[in-house]
C-alpha cells in the first residue's frame, strides 16, 4: 500500500516536470542543469540518475543514498560533475567547464529499486564564444588593411600564394632543375635557402656563394645555383642524380639581411621509377638502364637492393666476390657496357622474393656519382583457387628452357617441407613429407615436355600455402624457380539456432567403389558419422552426435555424401571433414564444410510473468541424463535436473522458486527452462549442458530483459514503456 501511495505521489510530481533549455558559453566555469524534487524520497535503495541518451555509455552522473557512484560514468564527464546530497531533494547537476560536445538532451530520473521515474528533461546548448566565421572575417579584414597600406606587400602576397610548380622526371636522368625566376629587384645581401618537406637544408646561398656547411649531408655535392642570382633574378636549383628518395616539396625562401622573408615559393618534385612486371617462373628478367652520357673507362657500376650488392662491375670486369650470396650466379651485364651505355641488369630465375626497388649507381674513379637510376621489380605469383572436395588440383609450371636429362625437380611448400621430388629420371617418394605421400603426381616425361606442373590430390584448406618448384642442375645450380599460391575454399553453412536440421553438402561425380568407407569428423577428430560395409556404424559415433545424424541410403551410387545434422546448436559450431577411403585405407576424396549456428536470443520486458529459454533435442533420452542450466558472469547454477528429478538445493538463491522444466523432458526431449518474474539483472548468457554415459548436448541462450521506463503522454497520464524500441515476443518459437 505504501509503495502505491509513493508511486502516485511520484506520478503527481512528474506531471509538473517541464523540459527546460539551458544555454551557456563555451569556456564558462560551470553550468547548472536544474532538477528539484518535492516528493517523498523512496526508502528502498533510492538512486538519482542523470543520463544523456545519444551517447553509447549514457551515464552522466549517479548518486545513491551513500554518495556518488562513478563506476559506470561516461569518461568524457570524469571529474566534471557534482550534486547535492539526496536528503536536500535538490537533484540539480553541476557540470564544470562546459564544452561544445556537451550540447545535448539530459534526463534526471529517480529509481527506488524496482520502479524508475523521469523527473526532468534538460536541453543543454553550449555556444561557441567566438564563432569560426567571425575569426575568418577578422583575418580577411586585417589582410585587406595591410594590402591597402603597403603596395609592396601586395607583390609579396602574390609571390607567396602563387601556384606551385610540379616537376616530373624519370629516374636515371643526370639532373633536374627546380625552377624559380623573379622580376623583383633583390638586394645584394639576401640569403637564399632551398629546403625540403622535412625542413632539411638542400642548398644555402649567402654572401655571393654556396654555404655547404649549412646544407644536409644528403644533398652535398648534388646541388647547384647560378653564380649571379640577382641578375636576372634566376633562383632555380639544379639537383643531380635524382631518385624517388628525392620526392618532396622543395621550398625556396629569400631572406633580407634583417631576416625578413622577401620571397617564398614551393616546387614539387616527382621522380618516376620505371616498373618491370613478370610472372614467377620466367627464365630471366631485365632491369633496363641505357644512357647517352659518355662514361670513363675506369668508371664503377653498382646495382644495389636495400644496400645489398646485387652486381658490381669495376676495372673492366664483373666482381662476383662482392655480390650478396642470394644473387650470386644469377646476374649478368653486357660485356662492353661502358662503351655502349647499356647498363641493364639481367636477373635469372626471379621469384617474388626478388620484389624490390633496384638502384644502379655509376661512380667516377674518385667516387663521385656520375649517374643513378632506380627500377622497381614485381614478380607475380600465380594463384590457383578451388573448392574443398575436388578430386585434385594442378599447380601449373611450363617452361621453354631446355632442361638437361640429369636435372632435379623439387616442389616444396612454404614451410620447406618436400611435396614432390623428381630425380634420376623418376619420382623419389621416400623424400616426400608424410603429409603429401601418395597425394602428388607429375608428368612422366616432364624434362622433355618441359611441363613441370604438380597435381595434388584431395586438397583441403590445410593445403593452403605457397608452393615453390626449383629445378637444379647435376652440380646443384638453380636453373629455374617458380612459385604458385594455392587457396582451397571451405564452403560455409550458417543457420539459426532452432532449425530442425541442417545439411552439410558434399556431392561428387567420381565413381566410388562399393566397399568404400565414408567418415565425417569434426575439428577435434571426433567421429560424427561413419558409413562402412554398406550401412551406418552408429556405435562409432561420438556421444555428442548420437541419434542426430543421417546420410542418404544409396550414397556411394549417387555420389551424394551430404550429412544431415538434427537439432543443431551453437555447440555444434565446427569445421567438419568428410573423408572417403578405399578398402585398403587410401584416401579417395576429402572435403571440409564449416558450420555456423547463430546463438539463440530471447527478449522479454521486465514485469512479464515468465520467459522461456528454448532447447529441444532428440526424444527418449536415457534415464541417467543430467541437465544443467547455468548463468554466467559470474557462474551461477540456475537449474539442475539429475537422477530423474529437479535438485533445487543446488540452485543459486537468486533463482530459487523461479525456475521450472517440463516433467516429461526425457521422453519429449524438450529441455526448455521457464524463468519466472524476469528482471534486468537476469539478462545475460545462459547455457544448458546435457550429459550421460552415452550422450552429450550443449546450447547457449542469450536472454535480454528490457527494463521499463515511465513516460508522460499528451494528456498528462503516466504510462510504462519498454526501454527498447522494438517489441518482441516473450518466447522465440525455436527448437534445436
Amino acid at each position: 500500500m505504501m509503495m502505491l501511495l509513493l508511486l502516485l505521489l511520484l506520478i503527481n510530481v512528474s506531471q509538473h516536470a517541464l523540459a527546460v533549455v539551458v544555454e551557456v558559453n563555451e569556456g564558462a566555469e560551470s553550468v547548472l542543469l536544474p532538477c528539484e524534487f518535492t516528493g517523498l524520497i523512496p526508502q528502498d535503495d533510492p538512486t538519482v540518475m542523470w543520463i544523456r541518451s545519444d551517447l553509447h555509455n549514457k551515464s552522466v552522473h549517479l548518486q545513491r543514498e551513500g554518495g556518488d557512484d562513478f563506476t559506470e560514468q561516461n569518461q568524457r564527464y570524469s571529474g566534471r560533475t557534482s550534486m547535492m546530497p539526496l536528503a536536500t531533494k535538490n537533484f540539480s547537476l553541476t557540470l564544470s567547464k562546459p564544452q561544445l560536445t556537451d550540447s545535448g538532451n539530459y534526463t534526471c530520473s529517480i529509481v527506488d529499486g524496482t520502479e524508475e521515474m523521469r523527473l526532468k528533461d534538460v536541453q543543454l546548448q553550449v555556444k561557441e564564444r567566438f564563432p569560426s566565421w567571425a575569426k575568418v572575417l577578422l583575418v580577411l579584414l586585417v589582410l585587406l588593411v595591410l594590402l591597402v597600406v603597403s603596395g609592396g606587400l601586395l607583390f609579396y602576397f602574390r609571390q607567396y600564394f602563387m601556384s606551385d610548380h610540379h616537376i616530373v622526371v624519370d629516374s636515371g636522368v643526370e639532373s633536374v632543375q627546380l625552377p624559380l625566376k623573379t622580376k623583383v629587384h633583390l638586394p645584394e645581401d639576401v640569403k637564399v635557402v632551398w629546403s625540403n618537406s622535412y625542413d632539411k637544408n638542400v642548398h644555402v646561398h649567402e654572401n655571393g656563394s654556396a654555404q655547404p656547411g649549412e646544407m644536409d649531408d644528403e644533398y652535398k655535392n648534388r646541388t647547384k645555383m647560378k653564380r649571379k642570382l640577382l641578375e636576372p633574378g634566376d633562383l632555380s636549383l639544379t639537383l643531380k642524380h635524382p631518385t624517388d628518395g628525392d620526392n618532396s616539396t622543395y621550398t625556396c625562401t629569400v631572406y633580407s639581411r634583417e631576416g625578413n622573408i622577401l620571397l617564398k615559393k614551393d616546387v614539387e618534385l616527382k621522380v618516376r621509377v620505371s616498373q618491370v612486371e613478370v610472372d614467377s617462373g620466367v627464365e630471366s628478367v631485365q632491369l633496363l638502364f641505357s644512357t647517352t652520357l659518355h662514361l670513363p673507362e675506369d668508371a664503377k657500376v653498382e646495382w644495389n637492393n636495400y644496400n645489398t650488392k646485387v652486381h658490381v662491375y669495376e676495372n673492366g670486369s664483373d666482381q662476383p666476390e662482392e655480390q650478396h650470396h642470394v644473387h650470386r650466379d644469377r646476374t649478368k651485364m653486357n660485356e662492353d657496357l661502358l662503351r655502349t651505355g647499356d647498363l641493364s641488369l639481367t636477373l635469372k630465375q626471379p621469384t617474388d622474393g626478388d620484389n624490390s626497388t633496384y638502384t644502379c649507381t655509376v661512380y667516377s674513379r674518385e667516387g663521385n656519382i656520375l649517374l643513378k637510376k632506380q627500377v622497381e621489380l614485381k614478380v607475380r605469383v600465380p594463384q590457383v583457387e578451388v573448392d574443398s572436395g575436388v578430386e585434385s588440383v594442378q599447380l601449373p609450371f611450363n617452361t621453354t628452357l631446355h632442361l638437361p636429362e640429369d636435372a632435379k625437380v623439387e616442389w616444396m611448400d612454404r614451410y620447406s617441407m618436400k611435396v614432390h621430388v623428381y630425380e634420376n629420371g623418376s619420382d623419389q617418394p621416400e623424400e616426400q613429407h608424410q603429409v603429401y605421400r601418395d597425394r602428388t603426381k607429375m608428368n612422366e616425361d616432364l624434362l622433355r615436355t618441359r611441363d613441370l606442373s604438380l597435381t595434388l590430390k584431395h586438397p583441403t584448406d590445410g593445403d593452403n600455402s605457397t608452393y615453390i618448384c626449383t629445378v637444379y642442375s647435376r652440380e646443384g645450380t638453380i636453373l629455374l624457380k617458380r612459385k604458385v599460391e594455392l587457396k582451397v575454399r571451405v564452403p560455409q553453412v550458417e543457420v539459426d539456432s532452432g532449425v530442425e536440421s541442417v545439411q552439410l553438402p558434399f556431392n561428387t561425380t567420381l565413381h566410388l567403389p562399393e566397399d568404400a568407407k565414408v567418415e565425417w569428423n569434426d575439428r577435434y577428430i571426433m567421429k560424427v558419422h561413419v558409413y562402412e560395409n554398406g550401412s551406418d556404424q552408429l556405435e562409432e559415433q561420438f556421444q555428442a552426435y548420437r541419434d542426430r545424424t543421417k546420410m542418404n541410403e544409396d550414397l556411394l551410387k549417387t555420389g551424394d555424401l551430404s550429412l544431415t545434422l538434427k537439432q543443431p546448436t551453437d555447440g555444434d559450431n565446427s569445421t567438419y571433414t568428410c573423408t572417403v577411403y578405399s578398402r585398403k585405407g587410401n584416401i579417395l576424396l576429402k572435403r571440409k564444410v564449416e558450420l555456423k549456428v547463430r546463438v539463440c536470443q530471447v527478449e522479454v520486458e521486465e514485469g512479464a510473468e515468465s520467459v522461456q529459454l528454448p532447447f529441444n533435442t532428440t526424444q527418449n533420452l536415457p534415464g541417467d541424463v543430467g541437465v544443467k542450466w547455468r548463468h554466467y558472469d559470474p557462474v551461477k547454477m540456475v537449474h539442475l535436473y539429475e537422477n530423474g528429478s529437479d535438485q533445487p538445493e543446488e540452485q543459486h538463491q537468486v533463482y530459487r522458486d523461479r525456475t521450472k522444466m517440463n516433467e516429461d523432458l526425457l521422453k519429449t526431449g524438450d529441455l526448455s527452462l521457464t524463468l519466472k518474474q524476469p528482471t534486468e539483472r537476469d539478462s545475460g548468457e545462459y547455457d544448458c549442458g546435457v550429459y550421460s554415459k552415452n550422450i552429450s548436448r550443449y546450447k547457449t541462450v542469450m536472454l535480454i530483459v528490457k527494463g521499463r521506463v515511465q513516460v508522460q503522454d499528451q494528456t498528462g497520464d503516466i504510462r510504462n514503456r519498454s526501454s527498447s524500441i522494438d517489441p518482441t515476443p516473450l518466447m522465440a518459437d525455436q527448437s534445436v
